[in-house]
């Protein structure tokens, strides 16, 4: 099944040094989840620090949990929020 995960750098919790530490292994760990295609397609936001990103998973659960080994979710300093999505019906026949 296919999902979003609209993330966002909790910067009311952490300072912007807190999250440098993290962000080259963030980079690396979204590079491997991609090649490893659970992430599908990504993009950094305009409105806050964060990103979007389109995954394959077998259930929002299993998608929850790929999420938590990118370093700044394992640090607790990413919020996301997963939308499981289905086929739009416009297109069905």
């Amino acid at each position: 099944m296919q999902l979003i995960a609209v993330l966002r750098r909790r910067t009311e919790s952490f300072a912007e040094q807190d999250f440098a530490g993290h962000l080259a292994a963030e980079a690396l760990r979204v590079r491997e989840l991609y090649q490893e295609g659970f992430i599908r397609s990504a993009w950094s936001r305009q409105d806050v620090l964060g990103a979007c990103l389109l995954l394959e998973a077998s259930s929002a659960a299993d998608a929850q949990a790929k999420l938590q080994t990118l370093p700044l979710a394992a640090a607790g300093m990413l919020e996301a929020q997963i939308i499981p999505l289905r086929g739009y019906r416009g297109f069905c026949p």
